[in-house]
C-alpha cells in the first residue's frame, strides 16, 4: 500500500467536488475523487493504496459520495489525526476502512510503503521502518468493512 498524503480540513467538497454529484455512479465519482486537490490522483493510485490526512478529514456536507468516491477509486483505508463524525460513520456505512491515528499520520509521508493488521491496529510504515498503534474496529465492525458496508453486512445476514 502506498501512502497519497493530505492535510487538514480536507473536506468533502475536495474530495469530491460538487459539480459532479448528480451522478450515484461510484466509478463516475471515481474518477474524478480529489482532482481539485490532486489533479494526479486517479493517475497514482493503485488498488490497495491509502489516504494519509491531517485534522478533521471529511469535514463538510454529510453526502456519501465522499466516501463512496474515495473507495471506488482503489483506497483501502483512510489514516487521519481525526475525521469529521459524518464522514467517520459513511465511510463505515459503505465499507470504507478508516483509523484515526494521529503519530502515524503526522510521521507517514507522501510515497512510504504501509502495511496495515486492522485486527491489531497496527500500522508498519515499512518505507521508514516505524510502527504506530490504532485502536482496532469491534469485530462487527470490521465484519461490517468485510463484507462492503452496512447494507451488504444486513443482507448477508438475512440469507
Amino acid at each position: 500500500m502506498i501512502a497519497h498524503k493530505y492535510g487538514d480540513h480536507v473536506d468533502t467538497d475536495v474530495i469530491i467536488p460538487a459539480r459532479y454529484l448528480a451522478s450515484q455512479d461510484a466509478k463516475e465519482l471515481a474518477s474524478h475523487c480529489m482532482e481539485d486537490i490532486d489533479k494526479d490522483f486517479t493517475k497514482k493510485v493503485k488498488e490497495g493504496d491509502i489516504i494519509v490526512a491531517g485534522f478533521n478529514f471529511g469535514c463538510g456536507s454529510s453526502r456519501e459520495h465522499a466516501p463512496v468516491a474515495i473507495k471506488a477509486s482503489g483506497i483501502s483505508c483512510v489514516i487521519a489525526k481525526s475525521f469529521a463524525r459524518i464522514f467517520y460513520r459513511n465511510a463505515i456505512n459503505i465499507g470504507l476502512a478508516i483509523l484515526e491515528c494521529p503519530q502515524a499520520a503526522e510521521d507517514i509521508s507522501d510515497g512510504d510503503e504501509i502495511s496495515i493488521d486492522f485486527d491489531t491496529g497496527l500500522i508498519t510504515n515499512k518505507t521508514k521502518g516505524k510502527t504506530y498503534h490504532a485502536e482496532p474496529f469491534p469485530e462487527f465492525i470490521k465484519n461490517m468493512i468485510k463484507d462492503g458496508g452496512l447494507m451488504a453486512s444486513l443482507k448477508k445476514a438475512q440469507r
